[in-house]
């Protein structure tokens, strides 16, 4: 039986499938719309400056590691870690600002001063988040989705009983903190999961461990090297990598996926795993008998958020900010409801700012800064140059409050990202920078299934698939469905 695998989009859910896919043997092509791989987390290049167009965040080491060491190499082989301490600030106001030490010791202290007794009140949240970071990174997320029964096993049920799962992520962060403070920075992790903490399961205080356990790291060079070393990996596995080579359809016969159609034409291919957004492949690159799901299966479904980023460089140093900055000097549950409530562009918006070039300032000419800014919206949204000229004008004014430095003048380069460019660059639907929320109607075999339901020998990988966002996810979604391909492919030859 030939074994040809073609795996459309190089993000990290494609580069994942397509590494392992080789090294079970199968003939491997990737086929990629952009010039450079990475999907989500292309690097920009610009004016001396290098920044991370995507994902910035560097949690769960272990996934990483185990990734690399599944083909025989090491982390350290392709990119040096250094851990973040402080881990990051929260900006509360003007001159209102908390730096998160790194280590749990660190935070219990921490956590003791600002309300008696909390320390151990962390302690034992962190142990139960340690239970679900078990069952979620280590046993939920290794299975396909495909049926309950994936789920009816010992160890699962054991640690579903054991923790709470099912309430909401805020009432279970409210038993245990009274400050309004620590309770907002336990909720934080969640976020960009795709709903409020209010509605997001307290499966996900798993996070939380990720977070002040496992610690946040920085790859130095920034989140394209981890790309770099992964395509490294995979074409030393026997993939090879196509860029600026959009799919323009799935080639279906008899019912069954043989190719995609490119403009520089066919690529035949005895399987297909589609890394690109998957509604978009449900929707636009298959004729409308082999689609999965209905339009409106598509309008129900609840979405991440999107995002207005910008790509900042000053020809000075910021004072007052670390790598990671959270700027939480504003209501948190009004933006929150201005992104999954009544979704509109909102008025005064929580946003994060990484400063990458106070721990890496080979990111930045010298002397200068580099400076990567992210508000959460809501998807979909009209996003013209005067609605960005208006949020970067309210960025600029609240790094300068923070900072106490007019950044105006200094102001060296910049460029924003938007919905209408996930749109163009990722075809995401609705522009949504994440992928698909992770509430409980839709997750593990209520998301999107990651074998065709119409087409024998076509497959999903990524984030709007299982297990869901964020970086670790994807690489773990990767190997899951190449597990799941081999499998098939070993049961029809039987």
């Amino acid at each position: 039986m030939n074994r040809r695998a073609l795996v459309i989009g190089a993000g990290f859910a494609g580069i994942s499938a397509a590494a392992s896919l080789a090294k079970r043997g199968f003939s491997v092509t990737v086929v990629e719309k952009n010039p450079t791989p990475g999907g989500r987390a292309r690097v920009l290049r610009e004016a001396g400056y290098v920044f991370d167009m995507g994902p910035s965040w560097y949690w769960m080491p272990d996934v990483f590691e185990r990734w690399f060491a599944q083909f025989g190499e090491r982390v350290e082989d392709h990119y040096r870690l250094v851990r973040l301490d402080p881990s990051y600030q929260v900006v509360f106001g003007h001159g209102d600002a908390w730096s998160l030490p790194a280590g749990q010791g660190a935070l219990r202290t921490f956590f003791e001063r600002i309300e008696p007794g909390a320390g151990v009140q962390l302690d034992r949240f962190l142990d139960e988040a340690r239970i679900k970071y078990e069952l979620g990174m280590q046993e939920l997320v290794l299975r396909p989705g495909l049926s309950w029964a994936e789920y009816a096993h010992p160890k699962l049920l054991t640690g579903l009983l054991r923790s709470a799962v099912f309430r909401s992520l805020r009432s279970h962060v409210a038993r245990h903190f009274k400050h309004p403070r620590l309770r907002l920075l336990m909720e934080f992790p969640v976020l960009f999961l795709g709903a409020s903490p209010a509605r997001i399961p307290a499966l996900y205080s798993l996070m939380n461990h990720a977070d002040m356990v496992l610690g946040t790291w920085y790859p130095l060079g920034g989140m394209g090297r981890i790309v770099d070393g992964m395509v490294r990996v995979a074409e030393a596995q026997g993939a090879r990598f196509l860029y600026n080579m959009p799919v323009q359809g799935i080639l279906v016969r008899d019912g069954r996926a043989v190719g995609v159609c490119t403009a520089q034409g066919e690529l035949p291919a005895d399987v297909v795993v589609a890394g690109a957004d998957y509604h978009h492949v449900d929707q636009q690159l298959l004729p409308p008998g082999d689609r999965a799901y209905s339009p409106a299966y598509w309008g129900r479904r609840v979405l991440t958020p999107s995002s207005l980023l910008f790509y900042l460089g000053f020809r000075t140093r910021l004072h007052k900010v670390l790598h990671h900055n959270l700027f939480f000097d504003e209501d948190l549950d009004r933006h929150v409801g201005e992104i999954y409530g009544t979704p509109r562009w909102p008025s005064r918006p929580l946003m994060y700012v990484s400063v990458p070039s106070v721990t890496d300032p080979g990111l930045a000419p010298e002397g200068h800064e580099n400076v990567f800014a992210l508000i959460p919206i809501a998807p979909g949204l009209p996003d013209g140059e005067e609605v960005r000229q208006r949020y970067l004008d309210m960025l600029l004014d609240r790094l300068a409050r923070h900072t106490g430095q007019d950044l105006r003048p200094h102001l060296a380069y910049a460029r924003s990202y938007c919905v209408t460019d996930f749109e163009r660059d990722y075809n995401a639907f609705k522009g949504n920078a994440y992928g698909l929320a992770s509430t409980l109607r839709q997750t593990a075999v209520l998301r999107p299934r990651m074998r065709s339901r119409k087409v024998a020998g076509l497959y999903h990988t990524g984030q709007l698939t299982v297990p869901g966002p964020g970086v670790p996810p994807a690489l773990i979604s990767g190997q899951v469905v190449a597990d799941l391909v081999d499998k098939d492919l070993q049961r029809a030859r039987a």
